[in-house]
């Protein structure tokens, strides 16, 4: 694929979206800020409310892919989630379908398959989790994630709108506790994936796990090295201060048993 210059990066004042402003220039992009919230730092940024589908397409007219960061990043009411990340990524497919923008790099999670049971014997690599593993969405953030996916796939078959949809682990700039020990994308891996993702031929609709090179990590990397992606980063350098802070996993608790950790708490209550 020629390579993409001008790229618009949708929820660009959210975490993620901050790293790759400061990294994605180096890759030789030029980048168009969007959030509905003020970006720091950058006062061109446009705010669009990706309900509003005369502004997320006039955000998207022009550019030659997208990085869809946008949409709320954390469990929040079914309604705040069906508007911002169900409604939010329809108006962005519609967009770069009607602007005739052929690349999305669509940001999904890890939490769209979270009641997927954690392997046995996670540093066993020849069990690793494929992106093949059926939805098991943990949250209605989770559930919004399967949505995306899907959506990326009917613009791909329908459409010829490419996707590389990420499943990304859990992006910081350091571990924040053990279980990121196995889920942790680095800043400068997730640039690289993200310049990897805009630029690998023939997609069509393809889903990959984002996270580093971890010793400890039991997702298939096979499918984001296929991009042409290099992890380079293994949060294995934090490991004895992560553990001393807060503890190995404990068999029997949602952080150790499911993909989706905490989010997979069970609340009976609700039934």
């Amino acid at each position: 694929m020629t390579t993409p210059k001008h790229v618009l990066l949708t929820g660009a004042a959210g975490g993620v979206g901050t790293f790759l402003r400061e990294s994605l220039p180096g890759y030789g992009y030029t980048l168009r800020l969007s959030d509905l919230v003020p970006v720091d730092g950058a006062p061109d940024a446009l705010a669009v409310d990706l309900a509003d589908r005369a502004a997320v397409r006039e955000a998207v007219r022009g550019v030659d892919a997208v990085i869809h960061l946008g949409g709320l990043s954390l469990e929040n009411t079914f309604d705040n989630i069906l508007a911002a990340n169900v409604e939010g990524a329809y108006n962005l497919y519609e967009a770069v379908r009607a602007e005739g923008v052929r690349r999305v790099v669509f940001a999904s999670s890890n939490h769209a398959v979270g009641f997927t049971p954690r392997p046995e014997h996670p540093q066993d690599k020849k069990h690793l989790l494929p992106v093949e593993t059926p939805y098991r969405p943990d949250t209605f953030y989770g559930v919004s994630k399967c949505f995306g996916e899907a959506l990326a796939s009917l613009y791909a078959d329908k459409y010829g709108v490419e996707t590389v949809s990420i499943r990304i682990g859990s992006c910081f700039a350091v571990p924040r506790n053990t279980r990121m020990l196995e889920t942790w994308l680095s800043p400068a891996d997730c640039a690289r994936l993200m310049h990897a993702a805009l630029t690998a031929p023939d997609v069509r609709h393809t889903v990959v796990y984002g996270t580093s090179a971890n010793t400890r990590g039991w997702w298939d990397p096979a499918p984001a090295r296929a991009l042409g992606f290099e992890p380079q980063d293994d949060s294995e350098v934090y490991a004895a201060e992560v553990i001393a802070e807060h503890g190995e996993l404990l068999p029997g608790t949602p952080e150790y048993d499911w993909l989706g950790g905490a989010f997979t708490t069970v609340q009976p209550e609700s039934f």
